[in-house]
C-alpha cells in the first residue's frame, strides 16, 4: 500500500518532529514512523466503509419522502438501483471488512450531516443520473459508482476533512492516495473479487523487491542517528543561514536527503536529490525546491 514516495513523506514529517522538539528519542521516533505507516491503512478502511451509511442515508431519504403528506408521484415510486445496489451489502457482510471495522472503532453515525450533504451532492450529478437511468444492474456498476462517487466528491470536501482531522492527526494530507487505494479495491470487487486488506508496504504485495519497512525504518535511524552532523554539514554549506535560520522543513528535507544518499547506494543521488526536492513542494516554502535542490546537489556530489 505504501510506496517509496509516501514513506519518504513519513520519515520527512518524523525528522521534522526532531528539529521541533529536539529531545525527541530513536525509539520514539520509530513508533511515531510505524503508527503514521499504519494510519493510513486504517483511513483506507475508513473511506471503504462509507458505502453503506452513504446507501443507508439514500434509503432515509427516499423513505420520508415516500412519507410525505402529499408525496408527488416520483417520491410514491422512486428509483431504488442505487439504494440495492450489490456493494454496500456485500461489504456488509464480508466478515474480514467487517472485522477491521469493528478493530479501528469506525463508525459514521456522528456524520448525519457530511452523509446528507454527500448525498444531496451525489443526486444531482450526470454521472449519477446517468448511473440511475441505466436500464443494465450489476455489481461491477454498482461499484463503478461508488469509484466515481469517492473520487469526485471525497478530494477537497472540508466537511470530511474536519471530520478526518478531528479522528487523526496523519489523515490532513493522504486522502487522495487513500482514494486510488479504495478505488482499485472497488474495481476488484466489481469484478467479483474478494476483498483483500492491501499489504501495508508495497514489496510485500506479491514478494516486490526489496523490503519498504526496511527501507523507511533505515532511513529514519540513519537521519535521526547523524541529525547532528548532518545540521554542520549543511551549515558549512550555507554560510549565510545557520542551522537555527533554516526553515524547519527545509532542514528537515536536506537531513533526510543526506540519510539516504549515505545509506543506500543502490539509490542513484539523483533519484534521491530529485525525489526531496519534488516533496518540497507540497510542505514548504516557494523558495525551497531550488535551496533543496542546491544543498543536497554540494553536500551528496562532494562524497
Amino acid at each position: 500500500m505504501l510506496n517509496r514516495r509516501i514513506l519518504r513523506i513519513k520519515v520527512f514529517k518524523v525528522i521534522y518532529s526532531r528539529v521541533e522538539n529536539p529531545a525527541l528519542t530513536a525509539a520514539e521516533a520509530e513508533a511515531e514512523l510505524s503508527r503514521s505507516c499504519e494510519a493510513t491503512r486504517d483511513l483506507y478502511v475508513r473511506i471503504l466503509s462509507l458505502c453503506s451509511p452513504l446507501t443507508a442515508e439514500a434509503a432515509a431519504r427516499i423513505e420520508a419522502a415516500g412519507s410525505k403528506f402529499n408525496p408527488t408521484e416520483d417520491e410514491l415510486h422512486p428509483n431504488l438501483k442505487f439504494v440495492r445496489n450489490a456493494v454496500a451489502p456485500l461489504l456488509d457482510a464480508d466478515p474480514d471488512f467487517c472485522k477491521q471495522v469493528k478493530k479501528r472503532k469506525i463508525s459514521w453515525e456522528n456524520d448525519d450531516m457530511f452523509l446528507r450533504n454527500l448525498y444531496e451532492s451525489v443526486r444531482e450529478r450526470p454521472y449519477f443520473k446517468k448511473y440511475l437511468d441505466s436500464p443494465d444492474s450489476s455489481l461491477a456498476q454498482d461499484a463503478a459508482l461508488f469509484a466515481s462517487i469517492f473520487a469526485s466528491e471525497l478530494p477537497g470536501n472540508p466537511e470530511l476533512e474536519a471530520i478526518l482531522e478531528d479522528n487523526s492527526l496523519y489523515w490532513n494530507d493522504e486522502l487522495e492516495y487513500v482514494i486510488n487505494w479504495c478505488c482499485s479495491s472497488l474495481d476488484s470487487i466489481g469484478k467479483g473479487e474478494a476483498w483483500n486488506l492491501p499489504e501495508l508496504y508495497m514489496s510485500d504485495v506479491k514478494g516486490r523487491g526489496e523490503s519498504d519497512k526496511a527501507f523507511s525504518v533505515n532511513l529514519l535511524r540513519a537521519a535521526m542517528r547523524n541529525f547532528d552532523s548532518y545540521c554542520s554539514r549543511i551549515s558549512a554549506v550555507t554560510p549565510k543561514w545557520d542551522a537555527n535560520r533554516i526553515c524547519a522543513t527545509d532542514l528537515a528535507l536536506i537531513v533526510c536527503g543526506l540519510a539516504e544518499a549515505d545509506t543506500f547506494s543502490g539509490i542513484d543521488f539523483k533519484t534521491t536529490i530529485n525525489e526531496f526536492v519534488e516533496i518540497s513542494k507540497f510542505y514548504s516554502t516557494p523558495e525551497s525546491r531550488s535551496f533543496v535542490n542546491g544543498v543536497l546537489d554540494k553536500l551528496i556530489n562532494k562524497q
